[in-house]
């Protein structure tokens, strides 16, 4: 038999170490602190009333397309290719008053490289009113 020695109970600790949770709670306070400025942070946008003037010239819109052998459309009209498409679209940077809507329409079998090609083109020619038509088909 195993003697039981009363005097070792006494030694036994009864009183939870709160170290270890004291300094969880302050790594969740310094979190807390950081993360609430970023939340609160706001942009302040002037949105158009209900009453806005509308534009004083409507824009041009130009429709691109791009077919699935790589050739590019201007308008319906087609072009010889990447040469022509850039030439129309330096005409079209220089426009005046204003710059008109690109409207890029790729077919559903295009080649990523003429679509990208004819984005980069627009862009490094600047024009800055470009959208892509017709993406929802991509979507799955």
């Amino acid at each position: 038999m195993i003697p039981i020695d009363d005097s070792a109970d006494a030694d036994v600790m009864v009183d939870i170490n709160t170290t270890p949770l004291v300094d969880v709670l302050l790594v969740l306070l310094v979190m807390l602190i950081i993360t609430i400025p970023i939340q609160l942070h706001s942009v302040n946008i002037e949105m158009p009333g209900r009453n806005a003037p509308p534009p004083p010239v409507q824009p041009q819109v130009v429709r691109i397309d791009v077919t699935a052998g790589g050739a590019f459309l201007w308008n319906g009209e087609a072009l010889s290719g990447r040469a022509e498409l850039e030439d129309r679209l330096r005409t079209a940077a220089a426009g005046q008053p204003q710059q008109p809507e690109i409207h890029l329409r790729p077919a559903p079998r295009a080649k990523y490289e003429a679509v990208a090609a004819a984005l980069a083109s627009a862009q490094r020619l600047g024009l800055t009113k470009i959208g892509l038509i017709g993406s929802e088909q991509f979507a799955r």
